[in-house]
Order: structure tokens, then C-alpha cells, then sequence
């Protein structure tokens, strides 16, 4: 389950009481989420950084398999209220993933790079989601995409023993069960430069740089660091990441939460939060 999510301009989490936190840009309403409740994993809709990427959308999904959104819905991105028996959810530019219990995937949004072509998916156990491309690990450990390919982002047929996904601008990252890390797209960034990653947990991608979290609970960070967001090599008993379009996440054992990274518009202040009780 994803308790920290990360976006272009806001940062979202939810607590352990089910309520939901966020902090950055909410022009679109994408951080209000202070009336949500039951929530278990949380997505935060994560772009590239560009003039034409403001605006953003946050998921909920709830403990009874429901899906709750929030911010910007030009596409459609957060008509999700009728979607039930969801164990997963995942975010990108302007689309929503959802993933079933029986492991078919939905989803909503903007479809004109075919994103949303999920519907003959079955079997699938992990989902993300990238700018333009989605993602998914089939219980088989084996990997599928749709939509944009145009950097190789979804070049993933090969893949196998996987246990999770992430999705990045025009990049994707896999975990394999044997915890090294696999990558594939652009890398003009060094984004896909995990292959000497060892006992990795959990992978998380930004826009142009990849976030791994180690079993002994340090984090590793490849790839473009102008804002600092790949400055994590200090962090210690941490649980979960998140990475942003360009600043990264950490929820320590305690339940406060670190962050570093572009700050511009609030995203990293987030000290305040305390996800335990």
C-alpha cells in the first residue's frame, strides 16, 4: 500500500486513523483532502515539470475498496466514485489506475496515448502510472504497459520475477523478488542507473530520477538532483518512499515524515505530519 504520495506542486499521505494530509500547491484542490476518511494507500497525480503541467489530482483509496479523488479533473482523471473491490491505485498526468481484487485493472482520464487501454489486463498484482504510459506486474512476476513508448518506457515484455513497478516521465522502474532493481527509457538523467542496487524493498519514480528503499531501511536516489531531491543517503529508519516530479518522500518508523527536494510551492513541509497514532 502506498502511504506517501508524491506530485508535481503537492505532497499527499495518508494517516493510520484512515483521515488523509497534504501540503503544496492546491489550486486545483488536489490537497483537499482533510474530509476523507477510511483511506489506506493514497496516489498523487505526477507530471514533468513544464508550464503546462500545474495542476494535479490526489486518489484515496479506502479500506472497503472504494476510491475517493481530488484536484483537477479536465479528463475525467477523478470520476472514480463508482469504482468498487479496488486494492491498488496509481496516478500520472490527468489519468487514474485502479487495480481489482480478481486483478483486472480500470481506469480514467486522458486516453489519447492509450494509457488507459487496460481493459484485457488480468492477473495483475502491482500498477503504476507515468506520464504517459501505465504499468502493471502480473502475479506471474512477469510485466505489461500500454501507451507512449517513444523512449523505450515501455519496453518491460522481457521482465521477469517482479514484485513491483513504478512509473516515472519516460522511464519505469522494476523490483525484482531477489530485491535488485531493473530500469528502462530515457536515462539522460542516469534515472535508469539501479542495476547495482542490492536488498531493495520498494522502488518509487520521479520525473527524471528513481528512489529505492533498502531492508535495512536507508534509501538510495539516481538521477537528476538540481533541487536536491536525490539527497537521501543520510536517512535512516525509513518505511516507505515516495518520489515526486522533483522531490522525494520519506515516512520514518515513528510515523514523522521527511522530505528534500523542490520546495517552491510548499511540497517539502512536511514535518508537521504524523501518520501513527
Amino acid at each position: 500500500m502506498n502511504t506517501l504520495a508524491a506530485g508535481r506542486r503537492h505532497s499527499v499521505a495518508c494517516r493510520e486513523d484512515g483521515t488523509a494530509v497534504a501540503t503544496g500547491d492546491g489550486r486545483a484542490g488536489e490537497c483537499d483532502v482533510s474530509s476523507w476518511s477510511g483511506i489506506c494507500a493514497a496516489a498523487a497525480g505526477n507530471v514533468h515539470a513544464a508550464r503546462n503541467t500545474g495542476r494535479s489530482h490526489s486518489v484515496g483509496l479506502r479500506s472497503d475498496g472504494t476510491v475517493l479523488a481530488a484536484g483537477w479533473n479536465g479528463d475525467g482523471q477523478t470520476d472514480v466514485g463508482r469504482w468498487r473491490e479496488i486494492v491498488g491505485v496509481a496516478a500520472g498526468w490527468r489519468t487514474t489506475l485502479g487495480l481489482r481484487a480478481d486483478g483486472t485493472v480500470v481506469a480514467t482520464g486522458r486516453t489519447a496515448e492509450g494509457q488507459c487501454d487496460v481493459a484485457a489486463w488480468k492477473d495483475a498484482v502491482s500498477i503504476a502510472c507515468g506520464d504517459w504510459h501505465s504499468v502493471a506486474v502480473l502475479a506471474d512476476g512477469t510485466a505489461l504497459s500500454t501507451g507512449s513508448n517513444r523512449r523505450g518506457q515501455g519496453a518491460v515484455g522481457g521482465w521477469h520475477d517482479l514484485i513491483g513497478i513504478g512509473a516515472g516521465y519516460l522511464h519505469t522502474v522494476g523490483l525484482r523478488v531477489d530485491g535488485t532493481a531493473l530500469a528502462t527509457g530515457d536515462n539522460t538523467a542516469g534515472q535508469c542507473d539501479v542495476t547495482r542496487w542490492r536488498t531493495v524493498v520498494a522502488v518509487s519514480a520521479g520525473s527524471h530520477h528513481t528512489v529505492a528503499l533498502l531492508a535495512d531501511g536507508t534509501v538510495r536516489a539516481v538521477g537528476d538532483n538540481h533541487h536536491r531531491q536525490c539527497e537521501v543517503a543520510e536517512w535512516r529508519g525509513v518505511t516507505a518512499v515516495a518520489a515526486g516530479s522533483a522531490h522525494t518522500l520519506g515516512l520514518l518508523d515513528d510515523g514523522t515524515v521527511i522530505a528534500t527536494g523542490e520546495n517552491s510551492h510548499g511540497q517539502c513541509d512536511v514535518r508537521p505530519w504524523r501518520l501513527h497514532r
